[in-house]
């Protein structure tokens, strides 16, 4: 099998060989072509790639081992316009990466330029610079918020069961549709008609045995939840994927549609920075699993009735912790002790609270 070099011979001949064709002079003074200058292999994302997302690495493969102190922020850069994106560059094997510090914007041409500054582990430089670009996907418009509908009269709705481990406060109305009130434990209801009363809640707590017209109510408020999820589920072109890996401890998050393909942990402050009526959607195939005696804070504006966490797993909040958000869940949530919620808990299965504060959003 030829090697990859006599490859890049035969494609360095045949460049040679067109630009005499097309009328260059044979004694040009130009530079030569070392036969032995380092080429990219690959690089992603590729020349006029559009819609990447916006928390990309960009990857560039060359075709042997390169000299390690020649790559560096000087050497590769990535642009927006005239202006150079702040970022690091590692470099292991043969592939080097260019890492934003920050997400990039949603919509825009980038610009990437390896000079001839990179050097092969023999000395070589590149033949050329290298430049090409690539368009960011994502929209640069609002999202739009996820409609609750009558889901959104409850703090907590869920399908299975309601346990609670006194003492817990709970700022509105608690829903269970379609098991019945016995499901509900761990408060000391007062039965009313068509609901009951807790000092544990300031709200009405609901269930599906209780007297018309609770059980319509329910039984469309359910649905209606199951719609918020399918809804939030289904948004498509996300600003970002897989982002941090899925390990998104001590970062702080813009405005727009996130994915992941795996479970998130969270170890470390989050902050969610934008404006009052900026939307968050954050889509998660599996659980998602916080620390103990951690926060996730609002930031310029930022309001958690915004901000929408699709799971398809299951959720535990660590003792102590505090979290941010309407949560949209396949399955069940379990809050450890002390933990609190700004936001609404909506679960197709069963919630457990510990001594909890669950308070709805403004």
């Amino acid at each position: 099998m030829k090697s990859t070099r006599f490859y890049n011979h035969v494609i360095m001949a045949s460049l040679l060989l067109i630009t005499l064709i097309s009328g260059c002079k044979s004694d040009s003074t130009g530079p030569e072509i070392d036969p032995d200058a380092p080429v990219i292999f690959s690089m992603s994302p590729m020349n006029e790639e559009d819609n990447v997302v916006r928390n990309k690495i960009v990857d560039i493969v060359f075709d042997q081992a390169m000299n390690p102190t020649t790559i560096n922020n000087s050497t590769i850069t990535l642009r927006q316009g005239s202006t150079n994106i702040n970022g690091s560059v590692e470099y292991s094997g043969t592939t080097a990466k260019f890492i934003p510090a920050n997400v990039l914007d949603a919509q825009k041409d980038y610009t990437v330029k390896v000079s001839t500054g990179v050097k092969s582990s023999t000395g070589v430089s590149l033949a050329n610079d290298n430049e090409w670009g690539f368009t960011t996907g994502g929209t640069s418009e609002l999202l739009e918020a996820v409609d609750l509908g009558t889901a959104g009269n409850y703090v907590v709705l869920a399908r299975t069961a309601i346990n609670n481990t006194p003492t817990s406060t709970f700022t509105g109305d608690l829903g269970l549709s379609p098991m019945a009130e016995s499901f509900i434990t761990g408060f000391t209801q007062t039965s009313s008609t068509g609901f009951s009363t807790s000092d544990q809640v300031s709200g009405r707590i609901y269930a599906s045995d209780m007297s018309a017209p609770t059980p319509a109510n329910l039984t469309t408020a359910v649905e209606n939840m199951i719609s918020a999820y399918d809804n939030a589920e289904g948004r498509s072109d996300p600003d970002f994927i897989d982002l941090h890996s899925g390990e998104i401890n001590g970062k702080t998050l813009s405005p727009g549609l996130y994915n992941w393909t795996e479970s998130v942990l969270i170890s470390g402050t989050v902050t969610f920075s934008g404006s009052e009526n900026d939307v968050w959607i954050l889509q998660v195939t599996d659980n998602i699993t916080m620390r103990n005696d951690l926060n996730m804070t609002l930031s310029g504006g930022a309001q958690a009735k915004n901000i929408f966490w699709q799971v398809g797993g299951n959720i535990s909040l660590g003792s102590n912790s505090h979290f941010e958000g309407i949560i949209l869940l396949m399955n069940g949530i379990t809050m450890n002790t002390g933990a609190s919620i700004n936001g609404r808990v909506f679960t197709r299965a069963g919630a457990i609270f510990n001594a909890n504060t669950v308070t709805e959003p403004d």
